[in-house]
């Protein structure tokens, strides 16, 4: 979705962005071609952040490479002399890259076979667990709340309860060739389509789970909204991309004000206290928001970009406006 980010962003010379998912750089580059301006990049691989250093020796003094989690961001402005409330755009491309699903060595792919890794930080922090440590030691509750809530599978139940049976009966599940079996032996004879009505591989809602999970990216997700308030200019622009319910659901309540303590509320407003629906003052207090949204619904990307790269077909993006 490059021509909708830059319409929603609408760069400008002389400004100053931030794309807190860098990835392969896509956004990245189509920015800076489109203005002179500058670009911080940030992404927690080390992959990604090497590939941001290399474009910075195409872009002479327009990049500045940073390699981290969005809640280690403000120690790394900090050191760039960065200040909040002075930059101009920020940009939240949420979720996998393509380069690490495309690598099975990394553990992302259903359909590469490899080692149930999914550290997005490839092994940055020694002591982050893996998705294979977290299936060789969570007991069965903890497996059933992991893709009940991560992955909203409906079969969370019996694939956690055959995992533990496999793995004290047979063997710990190792591979993603392995966990792919194991969620296949839970749903026989069934044939799953995604949203788009487009066939879908079982084991597709667990592995998003575990990857949710082992990188804690719903939480990291939430502090990168919080930090987009703080760190854009008034009127700064942001832009998020989110491919599932639970991403887009924090950054839906996010610009909506739907917030407690700083948290996208775990709950709708309008369920949060029948009392008060006829409050208009209480309701305007609780919708308090620095955000103003560009697009009343989400933008989707259109039949020819789902052609051409099909892992688009489940993009949601939202836009806003820092108004406070």
């Amino acid at each position: 979705m490059l021509n909708e980010v830059l319409n929603h962003l609408k760069p400008a010379d002389n400004e100053v962005y931030i794309d807190m998912t860098f990835g392969a750089g896509g956004h990245t580059q189509k920015i800076l071609k489109s203005c002179n301006c500058k670009i911080i990049t940030l992404d927690r691989d080390p992959n990604a952040y090497e590939r941001a250093q290399k474009l910075s020796d195409k872009y002479p003094n327009r990049i500045t490479p940073l390699l981290g989690r969005f809640s280690e961001l403000p120690a790394l402005l900090k050191e760039k002399g960065i200040k909040q409330s002075s930059v101009d755009g920020i940009l939240f491309d949420f979720g996998c890259s393509s380069m690490q699903l495309d690598n099975g060595e990394r553990g992302f792919s259903i359909s590469k076979n490899g080692l149930l890794d999914m550290r997005m930080d490839a092994g940055r922090d020694p002591n982050q667990i893996t998705a294979r440590e977290v299936l060789a030691t969570a007991n069965e509750q903890e497996l059933y709340k992991i893709f009940k809530v991560y992955g909203e599978e409906k079969k969370a139940a019996k694939i956690a309860q055959t995992i533990i049976q496999a793995r004290y009966m047979i063997k710990n599940i190792d591979t993603t060739k392995e966990l792919v079996e194991v969620v296949d032996s839970c749903c026989p004879n069934e044939f799953r389509l995604d949203k788009l009505q487009r066939p879908q591989s079982n084991a597709t809602k667990v592995f998003q789970a575990l990857r949710i999970f082992v990188n804690n990216e719903l939480n990291e997700l939430n502090y990168g909204m919080v930090l987009a308030k703080y760190y854009l200019k008034l009127n700064g622009r942001l832009v998020t991309i989110c491919f599932h319910s639970l991403e887009d659901t924090i950054v839906k309540r996010h610009i909506a004000g739907n917030i407690v303590n700083e948290s996208a509320n775990p709950v709708p407003l309008r369920y949060l206290n029948p009392l008060i629906v006829q409050d208009k003052d209480t309701i305007n207090q609780f919708l308090d928001t620095p955000w103003k949204a560009l697009n009343k619904h989400v933008d989707i990307p259109t039949d020819d970009e789902i052609a051409s790269n099909p892992r688009s077909r489940s993009a949601r993006l939202r836009a806003a406006i820092k108004i406070k």
